[in-house]
C-alpha cells in the first residue's frame, strides 16, 4: 500500500490509474477504522481496482463544541488493517494541505442539510459537502462507497454528486452490526460499560418500527410512536430526534410510501448515537433493513 500526503500526489496517481482505464473505488473515513469501514473497502475491491482509502480529521465539519480534538486517532492500527485489505492507496493529507492558506470557498447543499443532523449540528454538513467535494475531485474515482448509518449524510453526497454533475457513482453500503445488533461506530469507544449496555435499545426501537410496520402500520407517527415506546423505558437514553422521514428529502412521513428512513439520534452520556431502518415499498408491500 502507497502512502500520499499531498494533493499533487494524490491526483497523479488518480491520473494514471484513468489513463490505465482502471476504475477507481474511493472510501473516505476520518480513521479509527472499524469493521463497518472494511465492509466499504471490500466493496469496493469486489468491483474496483486500485481502491484509495482517505483519512482525514476534517476539522471543517466538527462544530465549536464537538470531539474534534478527542476524536480517536489510531494511525498505525489504521495502516496495518488496510494493508490486510490490500488497499492500494492511503491518502492522509494535513488540514494544511486540505484547507492551505487563503481557502474560502464553501459547499452548501440547500435543504437537505438543514433537517435533523444539521438542525442539531449547524454547520456540519457544510463541512462534510466541502470535503467530499475536495476528496472526489481529488481521487477522481469511478465509484464512491459510503455506509448507510449515515444516511442523511449519504444523501447529501449523492445530491452534491448530481447537482456538480461529478463523474463519480455514489455507492450506500449496508450497516455494519455488533451481534447484539448495536451499529458499528468510532463514536461507540466513548461509551462507557454501562451506556455500552443500554445503547442496545437503539435497535430494539428499530425492531419495534420494523415489526409495526409488518402488522401493516402505514403512519409514521405511529412508527416513531413504537420506537418511543421502547426508548423511553431506558433510563440513560435521551433521544435527540426519532422520526420517520421521506429517503429523497428528509421531510417526515405522515404516511409510509415508497422508499422511507426509521431515523434515530440518542444520547448515552455525552455521546451522541444514529441508527436507522430502511423501509423500502416493493410490490406493495413494505420491506424493512436494519
Amino acid at each position: 500500500m502507497e502512502t500520499i500526503h499531498t494533493v499533487e500526489w494524490m491526483k497523479q496517481a488518480a491520473r494514471q490509474a484513468r489513463a490505465e482505464g482502471r476504475l477507481t473505488g474511493f472510501v473516505p473515513t476520518m480513521g479509527a477504522l472499524h469493521e463497518g469501514h472494511a465492509s466499504l473497502v471490500r466493496a469496493a475491491k469486489r468491483v474496483c481496482s486500485p481502491v484509495v482509502v482517505s483519512i482525514f480529521v476534517n476539522p471543517m465539519q466538527f462544530g465549536p463544541n464537538e470531539d474534534f480534538a478527542k476524536y480517536p486517532r489510531r494511525r498505525e492500527q489504521d495502516v496495518a488493517l488496510l494493508e490486510s485489505l490490500g488497499v492500494d492507496y492511503l491518502f492522509a493529507p494535513e488540514a494544511s494541505e486540505m484547507y492551505p492558506p487563503g481557502f474560502v470557498s464553501h459547499v452548501d447543499v440547500e435543504g437537505l442539510s438543514t433537517r435533523f443532523e444539521g438542525r442539531t449540528r449547524p454547520g456540519h454538513f457544510r463541512g462534510v459537502a466541502t470535503v467530499v467535494l475536495k476528496l472526489l475531485e481529488i481521487a477522481q474515482p469511478w465509484r464512491a462507497f459510503f455506509g448507510r448509518k449515515d444516511a442523511q449524510q449519504a444523501r447529501i453526497v449523492q445530491q452534491l454528486v448530481r447537482d456538480f454533475h461529478l463523474d463519480t457513482e455514489i455507492e450506500v453500503c449496508p450497516i455494519v452490526r455488533e451481534p447484539d445488533g448495536l451499529a458499528l461506530s468510532s463514536r461507540n469507544a466513548y461509551l462507557s460499560p454501562d451506556d455500552r449496555k443500554a445503547a442496545v435499545v437503539l435497535n430494539r426501537a428499530l425492531a419495534a418500527a420494523r415489526d409495526a410496520i409488518g402488522r401493516g402500520e402505514g403512519s409514521g407517527p405511529a412508527v416513531v410512536a413504537a420506537m418511543r415506546g421502547v426508548l423511553d423505558k431506558e433510563p440513560r437514553a435521551a433521544v435527540d430526534y426519532a422520526e420517520v422521514v421521506r429517503a429523497e428529502t428528509f421531510e417526515p412521513a405522515t404516511r409510509l410510501a415508497g422508499t422511507c428512513y426509521a431515523l434515530l439520534a440518542v444520547f448515552f452520556g455525552a455521546t451522541r448515537l444514529l441508527d436507522n431502518l430502511l423501509i423500502e415499498e416493493r410490490d406493495g408491500r413494505f420491506h424493512c433493513t436494519l
